[in-house]
């Protein structure tokens, strides 16, 4: 484990800063039975158990390949981010739910000026623990810890969301602006419920990166040694800080083992200093007049697929 660990140190700080914020709202909460105020106290007792679990999947991910993880243990990351995210909908069904069963029993709400003291003091608790995660995970580009502080800004909106209807309701007596603000707060955390759980899907189906494939292509096809004469079949897919890249090069057919080797690992380090993050390059060597024919050697070997389709 990294001692001096940025990411760590802010997931940690999450999680016990979130964990006094939850005590001011549940508080705000229970002083003023605002059904608006139930819902983002019970959103931060969801966020609270997120976090928990992003702490447990960050500790998770550093952890170095072994015996039955040759690959590491980074893409819990998409994991974490999916559950994060399958939490905050669920977060915003509680929500609406709440809502719909005030709306049916009744709206009563008491002491809403210090209820609103409450929660403008837990809101500004959030904005600032968010906006240094989500910092934090950009600086050190953690998808982790930029979720988590995705999360924790949603709670400022539902905080400001809460603030205004009991403002106004003050002001006018409209107490159906409770259940009303209560569906536009459960709306949007679920839109952001969304991206997280979208994040998560593709890539735990590889999707390509964008950005990460322009870079790679950017070196292919305009920094390669004089002997390269081609290259195909780039794979790529980025799990946490690292980057697995798969690509085959064409060299002259009489270079020797020696400089083909060399040739190689020049391009490997190329494409390395192309990307943001670590990368592992694993590089195909082939001849250029004879590319074909080597690869007739292949042919059949795999039961029901193609040797195009892997290789």
């Amino acid at each position: 484990m990294l001692v001096n660990d940025p990411v760590k140190k802010a997931l940690i700080i999450s999680l016990v800063v979130s964990s006094i914020s939850l005590s001011v709202k549940i508080g705000a909460f229970i002083i003023t039975g605002s059904t608006a105020a139930l819902s983002d106290a019970a959103e931060s007792v969801v966020h609270f158990f997120a976090v928990m679990f992003v702490v447990y999947g960050y500790y998770l991910s550093i952890k170095p390949p072994d015996d039955d993880h040759h690959y590491g243990h980074e893409r819990v990351e998409f994991l974490s981010v999916g559950a994060e995210g399958a939490i905050i909908i669920v977060a915003g069904l509680t929500i609406i739910y709440h809502a719909v069963m005030s709306a049916i029993t009744g709206i009563e709400i008491t002491n809403m000026d210090a209820g609103i003291v409450m929660l403008i003091v837990a809101a500004l608790i959030n904005l600032a623990l968010g906006s240094y995660v989500v910092r934090v995970g950009r600086k050190h580009n953690n998808m982790i810890a930029i979720s988590n502080g995705k999360h924790t800004l949603t709670d400022v909106w539902t905080s400001g969301g809460v603030v205004t209807a009991l403002v106004l309701i003050h002001f006018t007596g409209w107490l159906f602006l409770d259940v009303v603000v209560s569906f536009i707060m459960a709306g949007y955390i679920m839109f952001e419920g969304y991206k997280l759980l979208r994040f998560s899907v593709l890539g735990l189906m590889d999707t390509r990166d964008e950005n990460v494939d322009a870079a790679l292509i950017n070196v292919l096809e305009n920094n390669l040694p004089a002997s390269v004469k081609g290259w195909h079949h780039l794979r790529h897919r980025t799990s946490g800080s690292t980057t697995w890249v798969e690509l085959h090069l064409v060299l002259d057919d009489e270079i020797i083992l020696k400089d083909a080797h060399y040739e190689a690992t020049k391009v490997e380090r190329r494409l390395i200093d192309a990307l943001k993050t670590d990368a592992i390059i694993t590089i195909h060597l082939e001849p250029d007049e004879h590319h074909d024919e080597a690869h007739n050697l292949l042919d059949g070997a795999n039961k029901s697929k193609d040797l195009d389709e892997f290789a």
